[in-house]
């Protein structure tokens, strides 16, 4: 057992040394059983489907410091670089973050702020659901901590190119500056449902979702990276 001395937790914490986040099988989903089915699994791990998240926007707090907490790359929380194995703490902590201006993500409640540090995005997309609505085709992600988005104008997707090898990084936006690195399994998925779109007179691979467009890269780029 350890016990974090920053004021903003008032507990102990149970650190285990498993460096794997449960999750649920990754699988695509087709049809609205399927997303009844992932919504059923988010609604588990929060507690309940349509949980109200703290409104930590609208909180303004002083400053207490940082701590020795991290989320590592791949989702995985750290303290004193040790995982934390409880995805309820995890979960909860998930539902104070905010990323302010500054660029840094806080914990935050109503009398205190603490920063931690985060590695990339701190949230991963694990599932993803494809399907149509009002004859639009959307999809619908979950995270590894049970946020479940759907990818539209509210949430966009956006697409970096990473090194030296072009690794594509999908990134979904959950609130706030808060985003999901949408997983290597899921982005495999993903990129299938991609076509050709015209965008400012340029041929773009493109996701599409919820009447958004989201460009991926040049389709001249993406057929040289083909060959």
């Amino acid at each position: 057992m350890q016990e974090v001395k920053a004021p903003f937790f008032r507990w102990k914490i149970e650190i285990k040394r498993d460096r794997t986040m449960a999750e649920g099988k990754i699988q695509q989903t087709g049809d609205a059983a399927g997303l009844a089915a992932l919504i059923a699994r988010a609604a588990g791990q929060t507690g309940g489907e349509g949980r109200e998240l703290p409104p930590v926007e609208r909180w303004n707090p002083p400053f207490c410091g940082d701590i020795d907490m991290e989320i590592r790359s791949d989702g995985t929380w750290f303290y004193m670089g040790t995982p934390i194995g409880r995805e309820p703490l995890v979960r909860l902590f998930s539902t104070v973050l905010r990323k302010d201006d500054d660029g840094k993500t806080y914990l935050v409640t109503p009398v205190e702020k603490v920063g931690i540090r985060v590695a990339d995005a701190p949230f991963i997309a694990v599932e993803m659901s494809a399907m149509k609505k009002a004859g639009e085709n959307v999809l619908t992600f979950r995270t590894n901590v049970g946020d479940v988005i759907e990818a539209g104008p509210e949430h966009p997707l956006r697409f970096v190119t990473h090194g030296d090898n072009r690794e594509l990084k999908p990134y979904l936006h959950v609130r706030g500056r808060l985003e999901a690195l949408v997983s290597r399994p899921v982005m495999y998925d993903l990129v299938e449902l991609g076509h050709t779109v015209a965008v400012g007179g340029v041929d773009m691979f493109c996701i599409k979702s919820a009447g958004a467009v989201f460009p991926i890269m040049p389709a001249a780029e993406l057929e040289a990276l083909s060959r």
